[in-house]
């Protein structure tokens, strides 16, 4: 039987909210163990510029940003280790936490292991996704560098609307890939679309590949799902809004969520319905997605994590 872990503070992913977390934990003396998960760095480190985080000017990239993050988690004195967690069992206190074969016991857990962006799962669309090169799964992040060019988005939910509707505000054109005839999204956010004199709509229409010189993209092949008619339109960014999955599964039979899996949390709090469990970043936000507030839950989780202790001592 391998030997028993007792960890202080256990945070569980590695994006701006599990890093934030360990910079305020180490401060505090709860001499943090991360564990980095399956993507360390998190969704980040597949954004190729970030320029709407606070204190770059000039902007910095998504793996820059996240080593900086990392190497400031470790100047506290976090323990970051490579590993993601296997299995978890929160019905008692000390809370257990398998990372592969190893039984850790943690008295507080940060859980910070975000969501994962759903893709067509094109080769095409894989490729310049690791280019950097046009292929994006966050408007409101990468939009400002499409100012005036013609993009596409994939979607038709609320989400893909609001995020057609604000590329709309700054591209010349959007064209909208809806793959059935009609929107899943609310009727005003359809109204609003369609309404847009920027955002044409193409219904029944599925794509086929992104294409492009190898670096940058430069066009869409699509397909009428109905009359089976493909053709070309030239673009120069790809955006992806069919949904998120939040990484979760692992702790679904004691943590809270909703339908689709984002971990509930007390409003206000990183609070979870297991005490001494708290939640920070992506696993539990539905709304906004973004790196800073991101960042700023990871600091609530933390200081929620500490005043926690302190009631075990």
């Amino acid at each position: 039987m391998a030997n028993i872990e007792k960890i202080k503070c256990l945070i569980i992913g590695s994006g701006p909210a599990g890093y934030t977390a360990a910079i305020y934990a180490s401060r505090a003396n709860l001499n943090p163990v991360l564990y980095q998960g399956e993507q360390p760095g998190g969704q980040l480190t597949t954004t190729n510029e970030v320029e709407n985080f606070p204190g770059y000017p000039e902007g910095v990239m998504g793996t820059e940003m996240m080593m900086q993050l990392e190497q400031q988690a470790k100047r506290f004195g976090t323990d970051i280790r490579n590993g993601w967690v296997t299995k978890v069992d929160f019905s008692a206190h000390p809370h257990k936490v398998w990372v592969d074969d190893q039984e850790l016991h943690a008295d507080a857990v940060i859980i910070a292991t975000g969501a994962s962006a759903k893709y067509l799962g094109l080769p095409s669309e894989q490729h310049y996704l690791q280019t950097g090169g046009g292929v994006s799964a966050c408007a409101v992040c990468d939009g400002f560098f499409y100012r005036n060019q013609h993009v596409a988005i994939v979607g038709a939910g609320d989400s893909a609307c609001e995020e057609a509707l604000y590329l709309a505000n700054l591209c010349s054109k959007v064209t909208m890939l809806v793959r059935r005839d009609e929107f899943r999204a609310s009727q005003i956010m359809k109204e609003r679309v369609l309404n847009s004199p920027k955002i044409e709509v193409l219904f029944n229409t599925e794509t086929e590949e992104i294409l492009g010189d190898g670096q940058v993209v430069t066009g869409m092949k699509v397909r009428n799902n109905k009359t089976g008619e493909i053709s070309e339109i030239a673009i120069t960014g790809f955006f992806v809004a069919i949904g998120h999955k939040p990484n979760t599964d692992v702790f679904k039979p004691y943590i809270d969520t909703d339908e689709v899996g984002y971990i509930k949390n007390v409003a206000g709090t990183s609070l979870t319905n297991v005490a001494g469990v708290f939640v920070a970043g992506d696993a539990a936000d539905t709304r906004y997605r973004q790196a800073i507030t991101a960042a700023g839950s990871g600091c609530m989780a933390a200081l929620d994590a500490e005043k926690y202790l302190l009631t075990l001592e």
